[in-house]
């Protein structure tokens, strides 16, 4: 079972929304993989377990059945001792398919799971799990999922803005059938954002490096650069070094509906040209004679 959603996010039982959500984002920073590239794996099952617990006490619905005990951590319906005979991934009543078999066949890796509990006299369906891959803008910008099922019918995801790696959103009486017309289960998605090129996430900032050219960075100026929903100006000013970060406000995602979005820190880096030609580095070696200075190597 997973860890009690309240002692993972470090909050109390009575906890407002805005503590929770405030909670959930310190964590998500702090715990983030790309902030912590030496125990990378240790930050990625981190993150996992936060997502998990903030999708329980983030949903105000789930965390009312989660206090009053009608679902547990995992934000699966409790079920009672006699109802253990029933195995996990099946539907109750011996019917091994179902939309585990269905999700399996779609997405390649999907996966029975539990979830038992409810309907009148016997369990509801089993909740079925699976994982679906997104693209990095698609999980910053929220995206539509449609899938076609086998029957001819589909399944909308809807994948909300700012849904993180490895969090987990619930689809509502989408998983197996409960038996003799009771309710069914529901289907638990895990998300997996594959990796961009230029943006970087941590927590709700987006990370990217832009180049500059050398007058660029003397003179000043203004350049383009992307960001998750187009490109934007950035001002450079007089004598920018490499390295230097600056910050587009509101650029980044935001994490839950409601709160406020993240940053986008743009850090230059200084791009020499392809060939350095006779005219450059003539200039460069007169200019070092008259203005050479000192720009804190040590050694």
């Amino acid at each position: 079972m997973a860890d009690d959603p309240y002692a993972v996010l470090g909050v109390a039982r009575g906890a407002s929304e805005d503590d929770i959500r405030r909670a959930y984002r310190k964590l998500a920073k702090e715990n983030h993989p790309d902030v912590n590239p030496t125990r990378r794996a240790a930050a990625e099952a981190r993150i996992k377990t936060i997502n998990a617990a903030f999708s329980i006490l983030g949903d105000a619905e789930k965390r009312r059945q989660f206090d009053a005990g009608l679902i547990d951590a995992n934000g699966e319906a409790r079920h009672r001792p006699f109802r253990t005979h029933a195995r996990a991934g099946a539907a109750p009543g011996g019917d091994d398919f179902g939309f585990g078999d269905i999700f399996s066949d779609l997405f390649g890796r999907g996966r029975g799971g539990g979830g038992h509990g409810g309907g009148h006299g016997g369990m509801r369906g089993a909740d079925v799990r699976y994982t679906l891959e997104v693209d990095f803008l698609e999980a910053a910008n929220g995206t539509k999922k449609r899938v076609t099922m086998p029957d001819g019918g589909t399944l909308d995801l809807q994948v909300p803005e700012g849904v993180q790696d490895g969090q987990v959103l619930r689809l509502k009486g989408k998983g197996s059938p409960g038996p003799r017309g009771s309710e069914p289960g529901d289907a638990l998605v895990e998300i997996k954002v594959r990796p961009h090129d230029t943006f970087r996430r941590t927590g709700d900032d987006i990370h990217i490096t832009a180049p500059i050219t050398i007058d660029e960075a003397v003179l000043g100026g203004k350049i383009e650069v992307e960001t998750t929903t187009g490109r934007v100006q950035l001002a450079i000013p007089k004598g920018t070094s490499s390295g230097r970060a600056f910050r587009l406000k509101g650029r980044g995602v935001r994490s839950a509906p409601g709160a406020p979005a993240g940053d986008q820190i743009v850090t230059v880096s200084i791009v020499l040209p392809a060939e350095i030609d006779d005219q450059l580095a003539y200039f460069m070696s007169e200019w070092k004679r008259t203005h050479a200075y000192d720009p804190g190597r040590k050694g």
